[in-house]
């Protein structure tokens, strides 16, 4: 039995100019929008281009970079800085080699990349030789990485290095047990801002995971403990448990003790934070079919394992998009602190802008502070992306 076989027709893929006479160029009207859009745009990038290469001085972002970064940090002490730094860059690259997707071209690219920043950029020496070195590190953990694949438990251990390395980050910062210690007064800039953002995601994610659960609870007490908790934090504006936290708190301490203004702001972050962390998570929890409890309770699970191996893991799955848009505004909610005396990014740029030589300067310097948060909510962003689809296949 034979079968008639009709070829499809390939179709030619457009021209650029077929392209552009559809989209663009259709009629009149499309004609004038396309126009004046091009126009407008080059009036923007144009000016832009213009404003950034002959009018800025940037020179108050290369001069005070120090300050932006480190702040008022030891000169001395700066080695336990440049530790943090080898320790997360090869943490970062050993990551990106096992979880990546990308290829070694791509690598070697960002590395060639770092190498003509660090050349090009206008900064001391100092800063160029650090900018190499951080690449070095994430180079050799990205090989770390790949290598690493071929065992089974490599990510489990990735994950418990990653949570290790950040009391081994505060304790270099910070100093006691062997090291000096480094008052917080002068814990500023960039540093101070990572602390706290740092600080506040990983102490109210599992805060937020317990009062989901327990909203979730069929114990009386503790469903409405959480919910109370949750409620009247999310009432409240951020600012206003700022200042509660610096401002009445020492008040309603015994005499002689005292809990240092940071430790204050990270405890207001991560209070503020676990409260919405808990709606997120709790969103997730009840996207779970109510089978898969009963069918876990059938094969003889106990509701703690239930939770913990069942219920919870997929509701954390469900819930990543949303946890990690709270953590990116819980990084940028960080320049709060300034308003309440604590010199952090933001508080750095307004030291920056009130020194005599740059005074008025602050499209640049505000420029320079957003493209650091940008790069940091990016990331999140970039990894929040990769790990959902990580989960999906």
């Amino acid at each position: 039995m034979t079968q008639n076989l009709t070829a499809q027709p390939t179709i030619a893929a457009p021209s650029p100019w077929q392209w552009m006479r559809k989209n663009l160029f259709s009629n009149w009207v499309n004609s004038l929008l396309t126009i004046f859009c091009l126009w407008l745009l080059y009036q923007v990038v144009g000016g832009a281009l213009i404003w950034a290469t002959t009018i800025a001085q940037w020179s108050v972002v290369s001069s005070n970079l120090r300050l932006f970064l480190v702040g008022l940090y030891p000169v001395t002490e700066f080695w336990r800085l440049w530790s943090i730094l080898a320790l997360v860059g090869t943490l970062a690259g050993t990551s990106w080699g096992l979880w990546g997707r990308f290829s070694r071209s791509v690598a070697i690219a960002i590395g060639a990349l770092s190498i003509a920043l660090a050349i090009l950029l206008p900064v001391d020496l100092l800063f160029r030789g650090l900018t190499l070195a951080i690449s070095g590190t994430i180079a050799i953990g990205f090989v770390i990485g790949q290598q690493s694949k071929r065992f089974t438990q490599s990510s489990l251990l990735l994950a418990i290095a990653w949570f290790a390395s950040f009391p081994i980050s505060l304790w270099l910062v910070g100093g006691n047990l062997g090291l000096s210690a480094v008052d917080v007064n002068m814990w500023n800039g960039l540093v101070l801002t990572l602390i706290v953002a740092i600080s506040g995601i990983t102490f109210s994610f599992p805060l937020g995971v317990l009062l989901a659960l327990g909203r979730q609870s069929t114990l009386p007490l503790i469903k409405l403990f959480c919910i109370f908790y949750i409620e009247i934090v999310r009432g409240l504006p951020l600012i206003g448990i700022l200042f509660m936290a610096q401002v009445m708190l020492p008040l309603f301490l015994p005499a002689g003790l005292e809990i240092d203004r940071v430790l204050r702001a990270i405890a207001a972050f991560v209070f503020f934070s676990a409260a919405y962390l808990a709606e997120n998570v709790r969103g997730g929890l009840q996207s779970i079919p109510k089978g898969q409890a009963e069918a876990a309770r059938a094969l003889g699970l106990g509701i703690p394992s239930t939770i913990a191996l069942i219920i919870l893991p997929q509701a954390l799955k469900a819930s990543i998009p949303a946890i990690v848009g709270q953590f990116i505004g819980l990084f940028k909610d960080t320049s709060l602190v300034a308003i309440v005396g604590l010199v952090d990014l933001m508080g750095i740029s307004r030291t920056v802008l009130s020194q005599p030589e740059f005074i008025g300067r602050y499209a640049e310097v505000y420029l320079f502070v957003a493209l650091i948060y940008w790069i940091f909510c990016f990331s999140l962003s970039q990894a929040s992306q990769k790990l959902e689809k990580k989960f999906q296949n």
